[in-house]
């Protein structure tokens, strides 16, 4: 046994060193952390995070943008024990079910929009993702079309880590040598994003060119062999993408002429994160075939994800009795994850937090929008409590940075010396601060990171890059 083990866990220091020694974090940069090791963080309440040596952040990441009812809830805490002393666990396959997991199931089909009535439970994000991509394959073959199971997704877009998400999602950063990816029967469109359009087009151009490129694709593969259309209605992980105010409806109006599921996810968007319990229908107008949805779920206090889909869809892979879907988990319909996913859902509903979201989040808006006179940013965009700042060199040509000039992650760090957690994306920093937050707070967040800007671009001048 290595002698780390040995080791008091309650040591700040021994947790750096055992972590350093014995855990591969996902997106690991091996460089970094095999010389400087993991931030501990030891306690949370609301919006702040507390680390190993006592210092205290806001955490304007919130978590993974998850953290959407606050940290540190006694009520949470409560209702999993709780929970677990009822019944810890309680096997979910074929014909077994348990309270928490079909009370659940109920709200869930009772806040989702038009006919989503269906809930298949995950354990997060990614195999929801993986889940809905597969239904679409076993959807049309029920009726008869065993060719039609493709799906389309766009450039720039984020799904999830499993073998088959990744493969569909296609992130700048995240496709690389050492890794396969699944190609055939998955296809890529643009990304629409506004800020780098062709510099020719209008916002009407550049949508009209988005669907003419969906139409094009459709013709040249040919529809019996689409299946499904997947999109965030913000691409979150993406760069915080907001598309043409008519993109969405016209691209579901494509999948409709030919017989193509539309499936939303709404991992990042939805319970809350830009002021509604789903984002598809309520902020963009378009009914989702099917949903995905993690993170807010539980306000990340414990894994659970779940796809909705439609009565359509049941009925026709239902029909005749004959199949069964094989899919799930060995954690699907965990009781206790379920109990603490109706709790989230109740504080959300008790403390008026959907309401309190759009009133911040426009006010967050508002706010950042000054940070576009820096002669670093390029673009401030964002919706609610889901915004980001874009770096670039040139503001007239939005070429970025060399990715050498890591300038995204020094903003960060400044940040964080000065109390404040923002998140490094590519070019970009990210804000998705819990719904809980106020506006006092919001406006520590943008002075904190307008300081690290112009910290950085002083540095950055002085290093000789130029700007501006």
């Amino acid at each position: 046994m290595s002698a780390a083990l040995h080791h008091d866990p309650a040591s700040n220091q021994d947790s750096w060193a055992l972590d350093r020694a014995h855990v591969l974090h996902p997106w690991t940069n091996f460089g970094p952390f095999e010389s400087k090791g993991s931030l501990v963080l030891s306690r949370g309440e609301g919006v702040t995070l507390w680390d190993a040596q006592g210092n205290s952040y806001l955490d304007a990441v919130g978590g993974m943008w998850c953290t959407n009812i606050g940290l540190g809830r006694r009520e949470m805490a409560d209702c999993m024990a709780d929970q677990a002393m009822k019944l810890a666990y309680s096997n979910f396959f074929v014909d077994t079910t348990n309270d928490p997991a079909a009370r659940l199931a109920g709200k869930l089909a009772e806040l989702a929009p038009g006919d989503l009535n269906r809930v298949h439970f995950t354990t997060g994000g990614s195999t929801a993702v993986d889940t809905a991509v597969r239904m679409v394959s076993f959807y049309h073959h029920a009726r008869g079309n065993p060719t039609k199971t493709g799906i389309v997704a766009r450039e720039n877009s984020y799904h999830g880590s499993t073998y088959l998400t990744q493969s569909v999602g296609k992130r700048n950063g995240d496709r690389i040598d050492e890794f396969p990816y699944k190609e055939e029967g998955i296809w890529h469109l643009s990304c629409p994003n506004p800020y780098r359009r062709p510099d020719h087009m209008s916002l009407g151009q550049f949508t009209d060119h988005l669907v003419a490129e969906f139409e094009s694709l459709i013709a040249r593969v040919g529809a019996d062999r689409i299946g499904g259309f997947i999109a965030e209605p913000i691409q979150a992980s993406g760069g915080i993408i907001i598309p043409p105010d008519d993109y969405l409806r016209r691209m579901v109006a494509v999948c409709r002429a030919h017989d193509i599921l539309f499936i939303a996810d709404e991992v990042v968007t939805a319970f809350g994160r830009i002021g509604h319990w789903f984002a598809s229908l309520a902020e963009f107008g378009v009914q989702p075939d099917i949903v995905t949805c993690a993170k807010g779920l539980t306000s990340g206090y414990i894994p659970l994800g779940a796809m909705i889909f439609s009565d359509r869809i049941w009925d026709v892979m239902a029909k005749g009795g004959q199949r069964w879907f094989t899919s799930g988990l060995t954690y699907s319909g965990h009781p206790v994850s379920c109990a603490v996913a109706l709790k989230n859902i109740e504080i959300i509903e008790r403390e008026g937090l959907l309401a309190h979201a759009a009133q911040v989040g426009t006010y967050f808006e508002n706010r950042i929008k000054d940070m576009v006179d820096l002669p670093l940013v390029g673009d401030t965009r964002g919706k609610k409590l889901m915004l980001c700042v874009e770096n670039v060199a040139d503001k007239v040509t939005k070429v970025p940075l060399p990715d050498g000039a890591n300038e995204s992650k020094r903003i960060s760090d400044y940040c964080e010396e000065m109390g404040l957690m923002v998140r490094p994306i590519g070019h970009l920093n990210v804000m998705s601060p819990a719904l809980t937050i106020t506006e006092p707070q919001v406006d520590f967040v943008v002075e904190t990171l307008e300081k690290a800007i112009r910290r950085v671009t002083d540095d950055l001048v002085r290093e000789g890059y130029k700007i501006g």
